[in-house]
């Protein structure tokens, strides 16, 4: 099964949570086949905004919601 992970990111009003300020300019990424390239484009796009702590990028497992009855595995 193909597991599909969007990377995406955008401007945070807290740092340690997840709550986008601008849903309307959120940086989307792309979506990527497998965990590992989805890693390596959110630590691309991590690291090149590591001095902004508002911005924020992020991994999400797109195989969970459209399957949620299927095992982690």
């Amino acid at each position: 099964m193909q597991k599909l992970h969007l990377v995406m990111g955008g401007r945070v009003s807290d740092p340690q949570g997840i709550d986008f300020v601008d849903l309307k300019n959120l940086d989307l990424v792309g979506v990527f086949g497998d965990f590992a390239s989805a890693e390596d484009a959110w630590r691309e796009n991590a690291r090149r905004t590591i001095d902004d702590a508002e911005m924020k990028y992020v991994i999400v497992h797109l195989h969970r919601l459209l399957e949620p009855e299927l095992p982690e595995g």
